[in-house]
């Protein structure tokens, strides 16, 4: 769906070329200073500098770790877990880059911003999906992650007998960039085998473990002392709409339509729904009512949609009848399949025919698609088994009252022909209810229509998703680890099609769409939705590094791990081998990844 509302929760705007420019000027006049601070010798002796980043080295705290490290046998017991997982993550992370690559290759796709150049750089403000209010969160999971990923190496270490000459966090600016461990290269060279092993996957075990602890509790009760506040959260306004000139603001919340009281964003349909003429009264935050002249709009539509309707197009007429709401949209179509519809569109007026009905694209090995074929273009589903679909709403409920080997007719339009097919309903693959085997675009024919020209914002969605409030009752949502591979996405939840907007915590004006109930709330609003961004970028950033780290390619652990573990099994191959049989195979492997990077990232970029 191409959506025409700015995301309230990215900052696309301050991630422009101006913004980079300035950013690389920022970092161009930084860096002359060090040289010029270097060269007359005035930084003290524990900074370092390579390049542009500066290093604190410091020998203290090794004491610490000495003593830390006393219970040798926990540490390695833990240590051999994280070897484990190590391995584990590291086939999945060249398994996924590999077939990231082949696709890449094989069905090219157009460039997108989340494969961008400069969002790979972890720059709040410069990265589309890191927002320049969420950089409080974004560094100290930086330093949290950092600090425990060489603090596990240090303490593994000295499990291992292995001398620390220092340590300490490399800076660009005041953004921790990185954390390191000196050992000592003749006793990391002495050290067994299996102990360089456990003191390089030390690291990304830190990093599980902390993203296990702190998801654990944003889950909990943190994420449920909040709840979403009462009204109709609005996430964008298109420009030029009814809600516009009326002043209605992104992270606005609509609490009342004509008197009548708004709790939650489906209310608001129904209220307008019900409101009378043209002119409706809005209620925002519980404190200003503006008043709305509606009128019809494109919210959303499908790129290049059977409708040929574009975001932002104002609906005029259905069939010649005036119409300015939803209600008014559908009581005009009626059981028609098709429908003439007169819009406005840059100041002049057209008319297109189009069919109503659900969008849907055919999944494959579906039922569906066992009548269809494969299909290229989206389907239009204006009937199922005689019933009159005029949403993927309707169409979904339908569905679900069938039971599963039911035979049922489907009827719609396919590239402006009408078609008809006769399907075999399967069982749905997750809950065991009647499938057809479609996935869906919302609201009419591929095109969301609104009556003010708002979209709204799921609060409710994303805090079900870190564990507050009634989310939908599925497998990936009821488990731990489906709750972080979701929380993992909401950054880039938008791009990858799941919601409407990026989520970068509790922060950029959304703080208005929840309030802190519960005995937290005496904390106040403001320290907990504080702690709980803390809380999420540190998760996110820690099973970032834990991954990331996994790739086995040097110089990143991975790497280190895959040439010990390259050794041991050489080590019990029965014919002679020599360091060079280990260097094939972990050159191979780091070159295949860096290729795969390569092409992940720069073949969209070529279409």
């Amino acid at each position: 769906m191409d959506y025409g509302f700015p995301a309230v929760v990215s900052v696309p705007e301050l991630a422009g070329s101006e913004t980079l420019t300035w950013v690389v000027a920022g970092l161009l006049v930084y860096w002359f200073g060090i040289i010029a601070l270097r060269r007359a010798e005035l930084l003290p002796s524990y900074v370092g500098t390579q390049g542009p980043i500066l290093t604190f080295h410091t020998k203290r705290g090794r004491q610490f770790l000495d003593r830390l490290a006393k219970p040798r046998r926990f540490w390695r017991a833990w240590a051999n877990l994280g070897v484990g997982i190590a391995i584990v993550v590291m086939a999945a992370m060249f398994v996924v880059l590999a077939l990231g690559a082949v696709s890449a290759v094989t069905s090219p796709q157009p460039a997108s911003s989340i494969n961008q150049p400069r969002n790979v750089i972890p720059f709040p403000g410069v990265n589309d999906f890191l927002p320049v209010s969420a950089t409080p969160g974004i560094v100290t999971g930086l330093l949290v992650g950092l600090v425990v990923h060489e603090g596990g190496h240090g303490l593994l270490c000295r499990v291992e007998d292995i001398e620390i000459d220092s340590m300490g966090v490399a800076m660009l600016a005041f953004v921790p960039m990185g954390a390191f461990v000196e050992p000592d290269q003749e006793g990391s060279k002495e050290a067994s085998r299996g102990g360089q092993t456990r003191m390089f996957a030390a690291g990304v075990t830190n990093n599980f473990a902390v993203t296990i602890l702190v998801f654990g509790l944003l889950f909990g009760p943190i994420a449920g002392s909040i709840a979403v506040a009462p009204g109709a959260a609005v996430g964008g306004v298109a420009p030029d709409s009814p809600a516009a000139d009326a002043d209605i603001q992104p992270n606005d919340r609509i609490t009342a339509v004509g008197g009548e009281p708004v709790e939650t964003n489906d209310d608001l349909g129904e209220r307008l729904e019900a409101a009378e003429g043209d002119r409706v009264e809005l209620e925002l935050n519980g404190e200003r009512t503006v008043t709305v002249e509606r009128s019809l709009l494109v919210t959303a539509a499908i790129e290049n949609g059977p409708t040929g309707l574009q975001v932002g197009d104002r609906i005029l007429e259905v069939g010649g009848q005036t119409i300015a709401t939803e209600r008014e949209f559908f009581d005009a179509v009626g059981d028609d399949e098709r429908a003439t519809v007169t819009i406005e569109r840059d100041g002049r007026e057209l008319e297109r025919e189009m069919p109503i009905g659900a969008a849907v694209t055919v999944t494959d090995d579906g039922p569906l698609q066992d009548a269809t074929g494969s299909l290229d273009e989206p389907l239009i589903i204006t009937r199922f088994d005689g019933e009159r679909t005029h949403t993927y709403d309707e169409l979904i409920s339908l569905v679900k009252e069938k039971e599963t080997g039911s035979e049922i007719t489907v009827e719609g339009y396919l590239d402006g022909e009408r078609v008809e097919y006769e399907v075999t309903l399967g069982e749905h693959p997750r809950d065991g209810g009647s499938y057809l085997g479609v996935v869906g675009n919302s609201g009419t024919s591929g095109v969301e229509l609104n009556g003010i020209g708002v979209q709204l914002y799921p609060a409710e969605d994303y805090l079900a998703i870190l564990g507050g409030g009634n989310g939908p009752d599925n497998a990936l949502m009821n488990s731990f680890v489906g709750k972080i591979v979701l929380a993992v996405m909401l950054p880039v939840s938008a791009v990858a099609g799941l919601l409407p907007f990026n989520f970068a915590g509790f922060t950029g004006g959304v703080q208005n769409f929840y309030e802190v109930q519960g005995t937290l709330a005496a904390l106040g609003d403001g320290t907990v939705f504080f702690v709980a961004n803390l809380l999420f970028w540190t998760g996110w950033i820690n099973v970032q590094l834990g991954f990331f780290n996994c790739i086995p390619a040097f110089p990143l652990d991975g790497g280190h791990i895959l040439r010990t573990s390259t050794e041991a099994i050489v080590s019990r191959l029965p014919f002679e081998t020599t360091r060079g049989h280990v260097r094939t195979v972990t050159t191979a492997v780091g070159l295949t990844m860096l290729g795969s990077f390569v092409l992940m990232l720069g073949v969209p970029l070529l279409q």
